[in-house]
């Protein structure tokens, strides 16, 4: 545990970027390792998600489409820049992604799953991850890669476009991922436009695309998807805030 803690911190030490937390230090005492990382003043993205969703205007209950699409290009443009640098988050969450309070400036934190590609293949057989944000390949216990953040950007995306994802009821994490392997491509079973008006079919595409069961059929790299996004803010929200 110690070696892999090590191993990760240092994985996230290399990394430069207005969009990540920067990491200080890697250490350690007699009596415990420590990481020293930047304090990021604000919230949580989960926060203020669940702030919207507590709105007494059920229209205000998601977060505006446009403020989400250019939170998820800072994260993608970040990812980008961290998977150029061979390593892979492996828990992208809102719970991970902290909005700092005067910027309004989304910052990506928690890199204790964060490997680097060249030691993906030399993991342990522990299943690591949020249930919910895993790619199946993860589930899988497969090697993970950069479309595995992508996938986890996906869930993300869709969460804060519509009300509640559409995916069936479960009691536990383990139901939740099984279902996920068995039902592949129908484990949402509404599309993101059918959820919310403001809406256009065309952004169906791009969340799908990312979540692909198969991580062949998922965009690239960050920065194909992150394209995809701007077209479609570009062209179909004009006139939203």
């Amino acid at each position: 545990m110690a070696e892999r803690f090590q191993q990760e911190a240092e994985a996230a030490a290399i990394l430069s970027h207005p969009n990540i937390v920067t990491i200080y230090e890697v250490g350690e005492t007699d009596e415990f390792l420590f990481i020293t990382m930047q304090l990021v003043k604000g919230r949580s993205l989960f926060e203020y998600m669940m702030m919207a969703r507590k709105h007494p205007v059920p229209s205000k209950r998601i977060l505006p489409i446009k403020t989400t699409i250019n939170i998820i290009s800072d994260v993608l443009g970040a990812l980008d820049y961290a998977h150029g640098q061979k390593v892979i988050h492996r828990d992208i969450k809102p719970a991970n992604i902290l909005i700092e309070a005067h910027t309004n400036r989304p910052i990506i934190s928690d890199f204790g799953l964060a490997t680097s590609i060249s030691e993906v293949e030399q993991n342990s057989s522990t299943i690591m991850g949020t249930p919910l944000y895993m790619a199946p390949e993860q589930v899988l216990n497969e090697p993970a890669s950069a479309r595995t953040d992508i996938y986890a950007i996906g869930i993300m995306l869709f969460q804060m476009l519509v009300s509640e994802l559409p995916i069936s009821k479960y009691e536990t994490p383990r139901d939740l991922l099984e279902m996920k392997l068995k039902l592949k491509e129908q484990f949402f079973q509404k599309m993101p436009s059918e959820m919310n008006p403001l809406l256009n079919p065309e952004v169906d595409k791009i969340v799908f695309k990312a979540l692909s069961h198969d991580p062949e059929r998922r965009y690239a790299t960050c920065s194909e998807l992150l394209d995809a996004l701007v077209a479609y803010r570009d062209c179909h929200l004009r006139n939203l805030f």
